[in-house]
C-alpha cells in the first residue's frame, strides 16, 4: 500500500499516514487542529513485511484502509525512578 507520510510540527515524533498524499477528509477536524499544518516526509510503498521503527506495518495498512489514516504517536517516556524503585524493590525481595 502507498502511503503519505506526515510528521507534526506541534507535536515531537507524532506521524500521520494517509492513502493519498494530501487527502487529510478521513482525518478527524480536532485531530488535525491539534497536529498543526502537516509536514510531508516520506512517500512509502509499505507491505506486510515492511520493517518499520516504531509501527507494524499490518496495522498501518489496516488503520489507513478502513480509518482512512493511521496515527502514530511517540512511545511513553521513561519513568526512570520507578525503575529504580523497582529494581530495589527485587533486590530486597531476592536477599
Amino acid at each position: 500500500m502507498l502511503c503519505a507520510v506526515y510528521k507534526s510540527i506541534r507535536k515531537p515524533q507524532t506521524y500521520i499516514f494517509v492513502a493519498k498524499r494530501d487527502d487529510f477528509s478521513k482525518v478527524p477536524t480536532a485531530l488535525l487542529e491539534q497536529f498543526g499544518p502537516p509536514q510531508l516526509i516520506s512517500v512509502l510503498n509499505i507491505t506486510d513485511s515492511t520493517k518499520m521503527a516504531m509501527a507494524d506495518a499490518k496495522k498501518v495498512i489496516k488503520e489507513v484502509t478502513f480509518a482512512g489514516f493511521y496515527l502514530q504517536l511517540p512511545p511513553p517516556p521513561v519513568n526512570y525512578l520507578k525503575e529504580h524503585k523497582n529494581r530495589k524493590q527485587r533486590e530486597l525481595e531476592s536477599e
